[in-house]
């Protein structure tokens, strides 16, 4: 392994809201998140489903079988 061409890895705090999560090696010695598991709806259990149709739904509501019909 070629010596000098690696950068640095230093001890690096993760940090949420000014509080810091954990701490890890990095080649930056802060790195500030919006979103980690600890908060995110999906790891937490909090999903919230919204009531969307999917795209073949919609499309057969909006025009139903006229589509077909139409060509001959």
């Amino acid at each position: 392994m070629q010596k000098e061409i690696h950068p640095k890895a230093v001890p690096c705090k993760i940090i949420y809201q000014g509080k810091v999560i954990m701490e890890t090696l990095s080649t930056k010695s802060e790195i500030h998140v919006d979103v980690w598991s600890g908060v995110h709806p999906f790891w937490t259990g909090e999903e919230r489903f919204l009531d969307t149709e999917g795209r073949v739904d919609k499309f057969n509501k909006r025009f139903g079988d006229s589509y077909r019909t139409k060509r001959k």
